[in-house]
């Protein structure tokens, strides 16, 4: 017989359901929680919990921020690496930095349709990239934006380096998605185009490139070779 004794529930064994009950007598005891106070416990705990979580968000994006200033004030006067080139300490320092930024990165899934754009380069490690951009002035020119123009949904990659006012060179690649971090790439054509001349060349090789960082400014990546890219986005779009 289950019957109700000072704001508990009592089970009376059988044939003791006209005996004096007392709570030494019962085989389970079980309490009542005011319906008031369990909603206040919930209700306190899971605005704990949201508290907690706001906090953890917080300092996670202010240590994020920090850390990107960081890397962004290292490379800013590096000439898109070119300096770094002859300076082995500052690039102990910025690779450091990219380090930091990588371990934030760490866990996100950065091949989704947010790494489509024009991403214009800020500074690398690509030996080649540098060399056409410091000796562009040997062919009577100047390198302008060095890009890289992603469509994940078409799988298409296109490395660019501009020659103002008219000049570019161009390779084309497929892409493929390989991981959370990871895209494949496959060199299709390149094209070497001045204001009224076009100059097509072959296609050579494959690779990959893993992005480590990528929020809705910067990304950072490092390729098949161990060579690093960071870039921004572009505030255009580029196109052939």
């Amino acid at each position: 017989m289950l019957i109700f004794i000072n704001r508990h529930f009592c089970i009376i064994p059988a044939g003791q359901e006209s005996s004096p009950v007392s709570m030494a007598s019962c085989f389970l005891l079980l309490p009542i929680i005011p319906l008031k106070s369990r909603n206040s416990f919930s209700s306190s705990s899971s605005s704990s919990s949201i508290r907690a979580s706001k906090i953890t968000c917080s300092s996670t994006a202010t240590q994020s921020q920090s850390a990107k200033q960081r890397l962004l004030t290292l490379i800013s006067d590096q000439e898109r690496g070119l300096k770094t080139q002859e300076d082995p300490e500052k690039r102990s320092s910025i690779i450091q930095a990219i380090d930091d930024m990588a371990q934030l990165g760490e866990g996100t899934i950065t091949t989704g349709v947010s790494l489509s754009s024009t991403w214009r380069l800020l500074w690398t490690t690509e030996k080649e990239q540098l060399f056409i951009i410091e000796k562009a002035s040997f062919f009577g020119t100047q390198a302008g934006d060095v890009l890289q123009v992603i469509d994940v949904e078409n799988k298409t990659l296109n490395n660019v380096i501009t020659f103002p006012p008219d000049g570019v060179f161009f390779v084309r690649s497929k892409i493929e998605i390989a991981s959370a971090q990871r895209v494949n790439f496959r060199f299709t054509s390149a094209v070497l185009r001045g204001k009224s001349w076009e100059f097509p060349l072959p296609p050579f090789g494959q690779g990959w490139f893993k992005s480590v960082y990528l929020d809705d400014d910067i990304r950072i990546a490092k390729d098949i070779r161990g060579d690093w890219l960071i870039v921004a986005r572009a505030p255009y779009i580029w196109s052939e």
